[in-house]
């Protein structure tokens, strides 16, 4: 069986899509009851998307590049959600924080 060509990227020693831009964890096709199981903490004061700290979303636990953690995984927003490892928003996110594309 031949190997994908594809690059893999492992999310929880990288994080960098969730602190790239305090623009891209906007809520957009999440539903109310989708939304309400978000932790307040966690939501910005406009209630738009996600709290930033700066670039950072709040929900991101750990050293960008090193060991990462969402804390809010089971219940991260569509946006988050739409990130694949290695996809086009991912590689980006990568090449902003000087993280290996390929």
């Amino acid at each position: 069986m031949e190997e994908s060509a594809a690059p893999r990227f492992d999310c929880q020693s990288c994080g960098a899509c969730c602190s790239y831009s305090s623009e891209w964890p906007r809520f957009s096709t999440e539903d109310d009851a989708q939304l309400d199981l978000i932790p307040q903490k966690y939501v910005a004061a406009d209630e738009s998307g996600m709290r930033c700290d700066g670039v950072r979303c709040s929900a991101l636990a750990g050293e960008v590049g090193k060991s990462t953690a969402c804390g809010i995984y089971e219940v991260r927003p569509d946006v988050c959600r739409a990130c694949m490892p290695g996809g086009d928003d991912c590689l980006m996110a990568r090449k902003a924080h000087g993280l290996p594309t390929l």
